[in-house]
């Protein structure tokens, strides 16, 4: 199976790929995997896996006192990967980030990714600590994906977090990173970002994926932005469909993006989550149409809790 990078490379129709959310500790992966699954007649090119971060939760122990206990609280991203290969045949792509990971621990991951042949990977920062004013990361971590980029290319060369060294392997990792067309939240200017995600495709990175964005001139402008400033590896337009009326203030408090005009007051006309759905699939395949025109190589749907209107997307655009 060629790689995502490959793919995204090669002459094809716009392709179709999407993001899943594992699920929560103790609970079922059959509900997730139901979930997606009428996404796949679509045939994806790719799906995705998140991974996130520690949480730290404080335990009383008597006396006044508190323990500190860390845990994941949805593990199992190199086994869902392995899963929904051998489920659905399709490329999975975990994610791996820097959050509080150690180099050791990072390095954990892609041994056992590239045990199970599994090398396609998207190298993320992530996100903060959960109410965290400054993104933390381990003592022996990363502190941005630039760092984490290079960390997989030393591995593909056989060089290992400790300073040993051992045979490189059969088949090395491709890596995407993450763009941002509104500019990331930490970037001083539009500049600076651009010059950080050029660190990371110079790193080895070998395609983008985007952000989430409502307004198509948003991404359209930020392609233009990335190949003046020399960045020529393939960009992956990411979007999401709205499901519920929370969202109007949530997307743009968390992810600091905008809604266009437009949008923004028909989203005001809506009296409840149905109706923010669906608008969100109006909306979605009005994006989704324009960016295919364009020939993009993909477009990549963030389908947490949106798979129907993913899927119902689809159905009109391609």
């Amino acid at each position: 199976m060629e790689s995502v990078a490959s793919f995204l490379k090669s002459e094809h129709p716009t392709a179709l790929s999407f993001e899943i959310l594992p699920p929560v500790r103790g609970g079922s992966i059959e509900r997730t995997l139901d979930s997606i699954r009428p996404l796949m007649e679509f045939a994806p090119a790719y799906v995705n896996i998140t991974t996130h971060r520690n949480e730290v939760t404080y335990n009383h122990v008597g006396g006044g006192s508190y323990r500190a206990c860390t845990a994941q609280k949805r593990p199992g991203t190199v086994a869902i990967a392995a899963l929904l290969r051998e489920r659905f045949g399709v490329r999975p792509v975990p994610h791996i980030i820097c959050g509080d990971y150690s180099r050791r621990e990072i390095e954990d991951q892609l041994i056992d990714l590239s045990y199970l042949g599994i090398t396609d990977v998207l190298a993320l920062r992530g996100d903060r600590e959960r109410n965290a004013a400054t993104f933390t990361t381990s003592p022996d971590g990363h502190t941005h994906a630039a760092s984490l980029a290079t960390q997989i290319c030393d591995f593909n060369n056989g060089r290992m977090s400790d300073g040993s060294t051992m045979t490189p392997p059969a088949q090395p990792f491709t890596f995407g990173v993450a763009g941002y067309p509104e500019k990331h939240e930490e970037a001083m200017n539009l500049h600076v970002d651009l010059q950080h995600l050029k660190a990371k495709v110079e790193g080895g990175a070998s395609y983008i994926v985007t952000q989430m964005f409502f307004d198509n001139a948003r991404f359209f402008d930020f392609v233009k932005r990335c190949r003046e400033a020399g960045i020529n590896v393939p960009i992956v337009p990411g979007i999401k469909p709205l499901t519920s009326l929370r969202q109007m203030s949530l997307l743009p408090r968390i992810f600091h993006i905008d809604f266009p005009t437009e949008l923004s007051e028909l989203l005001l006309r809506c009296k409840s989550d149905e109706e923010v759905r669906q608008l969100g699939i109006e909306w979605g395949a009005r994006q989704a149409t324009e960016l295919k025109a364009a020939n993009v190589p993909s477009i990549h749907f963030y389908a947490m809790h949106a798979a129907q209107s993913v899927a119902e997307i689809a159905r009109r655009v391609y």
